[in-house]
């Protein structure tokens, strides 16, 4: 990798913190470490108690048995450093540990994405075709989609870093973020980033709305099912076992959506 001006290597880069105010350090350590701790409980507990329980033995708590270590993994990527840097004065990562933030923060959301996507087949399964649901959702279904959602996201977290690790970085290394997320990294490189923003991009929507469009497909054809039945109450009740997976794929791609799907050039750290 080429160096101009500074070595990535020795210097590595400057993060930020949420705020700049010195006064909000301590109580955004605090507030942070609140959350991250009741998200860690959280989903432990989440974990456990499927696990504890064998009526919770079924692909649809499979699933988020391992959406909730994801998230895990996933939070704590980000959150650590970041608390660190908010007690730290000097708040630096190493180039090294700055690719490996990309590639596990691209990794666990990229899984999160198809882990929500196979919760939406298994809703679609459960509701449209109840009788041949112990076929069709069988354990080493279960297993491969699973095994496809990880493998499908740690490659694209790959080319990620690897397109990263070929950039040159000039005299600023100060990434406007408190984390190294790809678009303030891709701010600061003094190389031509236009040909890695279309690969990335195009590769990014192949990912990304694959799984966004199964949940689409999967949620059409629950709702035509479910409009189907007569009975009101039922209707409620099928309705019911989706809401919860609705809103926080409301939640995740709205978010996603809002941040990564636009040009560089409309990136902006504040709004971030």
């Amino acid at each position: 990798m080429e160096i101009k001006n500074y070595s990535s290597s020795t210097s590595g880069f400057i993060l930020l913190s949420p705020s700049s105010n010195p006064q909000l350090q301590k109580p955004l350590f605090a507030i942070f470490l609140i959350m991250y701790l009741v998200t860690m409980v959280g989903n432990v507990f989440i974990i456990l108690a499927i696990h504890s329980d064998s009526r919770l033995h079924n692909p649809m708590y499979f699933f988020l048995r391992n959406l909730s270590f994801t998230d895990i993994c996933f939070t704590t990527v980000i959150v650590p450093k970041m608390l660190v840097n908010l007690l730290s004065e000097t708040k630096t990562i190493s180039y090294v540990g700055c690719l490996v933030q990309i590639y596990f923060f691209m990794a666990f959301g990229n899984t999160d994405s198809y882990l929500l996507a196979s919760m939406a087949i298994d809703r679609l399964v459960a509701i449209c075709n109840p009788f041949h649901y112990d076929v069709v959702m069988n354990p080493r279904r279960c297993l491969l989609m699973l095994l496809g959602s990880c493998t499908i996201s740690h490659l694209h977290s790959l080319l990620w870093a690897l397109l990263m690790s070929h950039l040159s970085f000039c005299t600023s290394h100060v990434i406007k973020h408190f984390f190294c997320d790809t678009q303030p990294v891709l701010k600061l490189s003094c190389s031509d980033t236009s040909s890695s923003q279309i690969v990335v991009m195009t590769e990014t929507l192949a990912v990304i709305v694959t799984p966004f469009l199964c949940i689409l497909f999967s949620y059409t054809w629950i709702i035509t099912a479910v409009l189907r039945i007569p009975s009101t109450a039922r209707k409620w009740k099928a309705f019911s076992t989706c809401g919860s997976h609705l809103t926080v794929v409301a939640l995740f791609y709205g978010s996603v959506i809002y941040v990564y799907f636009r040009p560089l050039s409309m990136y902006s750290v504040v709004k971030d």
